[in-house]
């Protein structure tokens, strides 16, 4: 809205409500251009977190698999070999912990669905033109 300062005391009312509809329509297509950016933007890091759970219950998986072998070893020959299993068992649980926070963290900057920039920036360029309007 850069010509909207100029002087209008010297144009005709026609120029003026011809100029104000293309700044209007240039307004709206940027604004749309803003809210479709968001929403791929959010799209994306949708998709991240869905992986990351997916990682997450893939690698919980595989503790429980280890969790049963290990119990299966100390039961069978209470030898050491059971702590090495408890270890391995622990490090792919906390594997699986950290990935699912990560993912609970990226579905969480994903949502609400909805182009929230671009909302409220035409909300401020409505205020603005009604305030400039009642002039």
């Amino acid at each position: 809205m850069t010509d909207f300062h100029r002087s209008t005391s010297d144009e005709p009312v026609g120029e003026l409500v011809g100029r104000a509809s293309q700044q209007i329509a240039q307004l709206v297509r940027e604004e749309m251009q803003l809210a479709r950016a968001e929403m791929n933007e959010k799209g994306k890091r949708f998709g991240m977190g869905g992986g990351l759970f997916g990682g997450a219950g893939l690698i919980a998986v595989l503790g429980l698999q280890a969790l049963v072998a290990t119990a299966i070893i100390a039961l069978a020959l209470v030898l050491p070999w059971w702590a090495a299993g408890l270890i391995i068992t622990g490090v792919l649980f906390l594997i699986a912990g950290v990935l699912a926070a990560a993912g609970k963290k990226n579905i969480r900057q994903a949502t609400p669905p909805k182009p929230e920039q671009a909302m409220s920036s035409v909300q401020r360029d409505v205020r603005e033109i009604k305030e400039r309007a009642h002039r």
